[in-house]
């Protein structure tokens, strides 16, 4: 037997979570059996731990819980061996497919990363989804010729999860870090993040006529999309790069293409899902190397698997400052 939290619905359509006891039989048919260790909280999480389970969850009962990490327990796929350490995040698990809010999960082989060398599973899920993005979007804009020195580069929504991880990867690698937050109270912690500017959200959420402002910014992480995005566009410098990993502020972009045109602006879309195996393979590797191990522990809010319904609805109100990490078995 083990725990998980199972999402049922009710006769009205609408869903509601509760920790029940069930067994491996219960688990889908997959080649790898993990003994999760932990999970986290993501957006998307929010979303499936949701009455309504956000249009992702299409069939219950159901385990969301899009990432985990801990040790293969069983496995019919010669790539992995019992004791192995493995991280997931993607393939929409916790969505489609039952995912890591349970202590045990059963999963492709081809969905599963090695955990890569000096990072925890603890750690691994310090990261999660929102750090994979993160990685992935300063690898985006590396690719497209960012490097230090170019300028300062914008981070939006930087107090969330994607944003906590970008800031700190990119103060870690050089970067002159400028964080943007609703929150003015946030701007301490992103500061011990490496965070040199803090922007208020006011600043940049106002569309405005001119397709062109000032040249700020050399790269930018954006996490928030809408208005804001449409905005940051118009005030990045001559070949600059904006990595897009979400719509917070909306998924309309009311922007014109002068920016691409006259200053040849990159607006570079980051897609952590269907990412392929040796991409991910990369990504891991550089969390592990340029993802400063002190500052990650500084963004951990610690959770049980009975928080997770209140942490659900938190997530979706912009209520959750950096990373949750939950143990599936405290």
């Amino acid at each position: 037997m083990f725990k998980a939290l199972v999402m049922d619905q009710n006769n009205d359509g609408l869903a509601s979570a509760s920790i029940k006891d069930l067994t491996l039989d219960d688990l889908p048919n997959a080649e790898v059996t993990v003994a999760v260790e932990y999970s986290t909280v993501n957006y998307k999480d929010g979303l499936c731990l949701s009455a309504k389970g956000g249009g992702l969850v299409r069939k219950y009962p159901h385990i969301p819980g899009i990432d985990f990490a801990g040790t293969v327990e069983a496995s019919d796929d010669d790539r992995y061996k019992p004791g192995d350490k493995v991280v997931l995040t993607g393939w929409r698990v916790g969505e489609a497919h039952w995912g890591g809010y349970g202590q045990k999960a059963r999963v492709k082989a081809d969905w599963l990363v090695p955990l890569p060398e000096g990072l925890t599973p603890q750690q691994a899920m310090a990261v999660g989804t929102a750090g994979f993005t993160s990685m992935l979007s300063v690898m985006a804009l590396e690719d497209h010729g960012l490097k230090p020195g170019n300028g300062p580069v914008l981070v939006t929504g930087a107090a969330g999860g994607v944003g906590s991880v970008a800031v700190a990867i990119l103060a870690n690698l050089g970067y002159e870090v400028a964080g943007v937050t609703g929150r003015p109270e946030s701007g301490d912690y992103l500061k011990s993040l490496g965070a040199t500017q803090i922007v208020a959200r006011e600043e940049l959420n106002e569309t405005v006529k001119r397709p062109l402002e000032s040249e700020n910014w050399a790269g930018c992480v954006d996490a928030v999309g809408g208005a804001m995005l449409a905005r940051v566009l118009g005030q990045m410098k001559y070949g600059g790069s904006v990595a897009a990993v979400g719509l917070a502020g909306g998924a309309a972009l009311p922007a014109t293409v002068i920016p691409f045109l006259l200053r040849g602006v990159n607006l570079l879309g980051i897609d952590s899902v269907m990412q392929p195996y040796d991409n991910r393979l990369r990504a891991w590797q550089r969390i592990a190397k340029d993802l400063p191990m002190d500052k990650l522990e500084a963004m951990v809010k610690p959770a049980t698997l009975s928080d997770l319904p209140q942490l659900g609805a938190d997530i979706l109100q912009g209520q959750v400052q950096g990373r949750v990490v939950v143990d599936v078995n405290a």
